[in-house]
């Protein structure tokens, strides 16, 4: 894919919809906390992380997950969290398009690459953070590795949440974007 100015300026959009989210979504308190592990809050951020996913391509969606992690570190200089929020999308784009690129050149699109993209998107994101928060958990937040494991459920359940708010809601917006301009699933 050829980044043309066209498409910068539209991923640049995408990216400042990551900060707009981030933001308000911190300050205005609506961060909804996940009930069995409530230093986990869901949020948008990961929708325009997915949209860019779809319209661009893997590449653009990196790069808008980028500006989600540089968002949360200026905004609570937790470079931790900040890199592990970045994390956690960025693996749920990777697995979404490996299924987007699998499944297109084996059947009609749209049709059965719609739910593999989820799956992959969801099982890539849950696999990559348990493996991320076991040493993050044990030494940056000092949990003995005993309660480090036992809360790894929990954690994977909040991942296949927020996975799917992020896909869904990105997939939402994709299909009424791509209905009203068409011209842009091309670019």
């Amino acid at each position: 894919m050829k980044l043309t100015t066209r498409i910068l300026s539209r991923i640049a959009v995408l990216g400042a919809l990551v900060v707009v989210f981030d933001y308000t979504l911190k300050f205005s308190g609506l961060k909804i906390p996940f009930p069995w592990y409530p230093r986990l809050k869901f949020d948008f951020t990961g929708i325009p992380i997915v949209l860019s996913l779809l319209l661009f391509g893997l590449k653009p969606g990196a790069f808008t997950s980028a500006v989600a992690l540089f968002a949360i570190l200026v905004r609570s200089g937790d470079v931790i969290g900040a890199s592990m929020k970045a994390l956690a999308e960025f693996s749920t784009i990777l697995g979404m398009s490996m299924g987007l690129i699998q499944f297109r050149k084996t059947a009609k699109p749209s049709k059965p690459t719609k739910p593999i993209s989820f799956i992959l998107g969801c099982t890539l994101r849950v696999i990559v953070m348990a493996f991320a928060n076991l040493p993050v958990s044990v030494v940056y937040y000092g949990f003995p590795l005993e309660a480090a494991v036992s809360l790894s459920p929990f954690i994977a359940a909040f991942n296949v949440s927020q996975s799917f708010v992020s896909m869904f809601g990105g997939y939402l917006v994709y299909e009424a974007v791509i209905r009203r301009a068409p011209s842009l699933a091309a670019t």
